[in-house]
């Protein structure tokens, strides 16, 4: 086959092992190949990227298998073009299955073109992707800390209080459970703290919060709650600021990403961070839709059409893209 690399390499990447393997013109017209084994320290990685700059490298490939890949792709890429390979493009031929023999396969693919890369924005994207998923995870965990109080086991005021204040973190519920906390069991005294409309349901309070609180027990746990939440709320508004600051470059594309129905500034900020401001990576929309995951695949032999399930896109595209169908 005829080669396009001249010298390239493959890398088998592991959590703490990398095989490398090169490729490049042995000097008679043929092709030399040589394979080494590093660590995955900084230290390792170094010497990695030494080795591969001493046979002068200009394209490695690696497989885009879990998270292994990232610190080898950020400490290699501003050395050599860096592919990322999708692990379903790499089936070797049946046989032996070692660590070295994936390393040349993966080498010999990148040197022959028998492989595309798959899409790796840049690093000021990549940092952004990491700031608009991480709050995601705290917003969930906030959600699930807000509804603990109405969940506890026996007679406690949450499960009560729920059933009659649609929202017990909200002003009213907050400073009826914060009265708990500080030692106040009286029904009548808790309820008082009720404003605005939910007054209007001062006697369904009462009742509801005439439990058998035990300002010691429940008192404990509730202020562990809000503890919880204070910090989550904390994290998440400090988060959001740096994400603003990281992407006021980029306001124009997230205010135009921002008219679409069902799409509002979070969710923008989410596409532009997973997709980034490049289109020019995807050739059509068809080709960014397929990245995506949010569209059947295409499976026909002998005229015979068998099943195209959509395939597994990036998480966060996908539920952002189902969510856009949706209406928000």
């Amino acid at each position: 086959m005829e080669t396009l690399v001249e010298r390239c390499a493959g890398l088998d990447v592991h959590k703490d092992s990398v095989t490398a393997c090169v490729r490049v013109p042995d000097g008679h017209g043929g092709r030399y190949a040589e394979t080494r084994r590093f660590t995955t320290t900084t230290a390792g990685l170094g010497l990695l990227a030494q080795w591969l700059g001493s046979f002068g490298v200009t394209r490695v490939g690696m497989e885009s298998t879990g998270c292994s890949w990232k610190p080898v792709w950020q400490l290699l890429e501003d050395q050599v073009e860096c592919w990322l390979l999708n692990a379903a493009h790499l089936h070797n031929v049946p046989g032996r299955k070692t660590d070295v023999a994936d390393a040349a396969w993966i080498a010999q693919l990148v040197e022959h073109g028998l492989v595309r890369p798959s899409f790796v924005p840049p690093r000021p994207i990549r940092e952004l992707r990491e700031l608009t998923r991480y709050p995601k995870t705290q917003i969930q965990e906030r959600s699930r800390e807000v509804q603990r109080p109405g969940q506890g086991p026996g007679r406690t005021p949450g499960p009560e209080l729920s059933s009659v204040a649609t929202d017990i973190i909200g002003v009213s519920g907050r400073a009826m459970l914060e009265a708990l906390v500080a030692g106040t069991s009286d029904p009548q005294v808790l309820a008082a703290f009720a404003k605005g409309r939910l007054r209007t349901k001062l006697p369904a309070l009462r009742e509801a919060l005439a439990g058998h609180i035990r300002t010691d027990h429940h008192g404990l746990l509730v202020a562990q709650i809000l503890a919880h939440i204070d910090y989550l709320d904390e994290t998440i508004a400090v988060l959001s600021a740096r994400i603003s600051q990281v992407i006021a470059p980029f306001a124009e594309q997230v205010a135009l990403l921002d008219t679409i129905s069902g799409v509002d500034q979070r969710a923008a900020e989410v596409i532009l961070a997973e997709i980034g401001p490049d289109m020019g990576q995807f050739p059509t929309a068809a080709h960014l839709a397929s990245w995506a995951g949010v569209c059947p695949g295409n499976n026909e032999s002998a005229g015979k059409h068998r099943s195209g399930r959509t395939r597994k896109g990036p998480r966060v595209a996908g539920r952002l893209s189902e969510r856009g169908r949706q209406g928000g």
